[in-house]
């Protein structure tokens, strides 16, 4: 299962939240993988993409940052998951 996880830096909290990062790339806890990280131009957060079957795993990664960032996880659909649902209830 995939999770997007939208951060955005907590008031203050940049240069701490940096110097983690630096200090060790923000590794996904096991049982998890990073799909990939991305981060907004305006130096106010960013988007990671996390593939895990147990959502449990999702809300660790999400509370080892959630001192420096405001983080926000939902299980996400890839395209040819939702096409055969939207022809179900949609009829084609």
């Amino acid at each position: 299962m995939k999770f997007m996880t939208t951060f955005k830096f907590r008031d203050g909290a940049h240069s701490a939240a940096a110097k983690k990062f630096l200090e060790g790339g923000a590794p996904p806890p096991a049982g998890a993988e990073i799909l990939g990280r991305w981060h907004a131009s305006d130096g106010s957060g960013g988007f990671s993409l996390l593939e895990t079957d147990d959502p449990a795993v999702a809300y660790e990664h999400a509370l080892t940052w959630s001192e420096h960032l405001e983080i926000h996880t939902v299980p996400v659909l890839e395209d040819q998951q939702v096409g055969p649902i939207l022809a179900k209830v949609y009829g084609s």
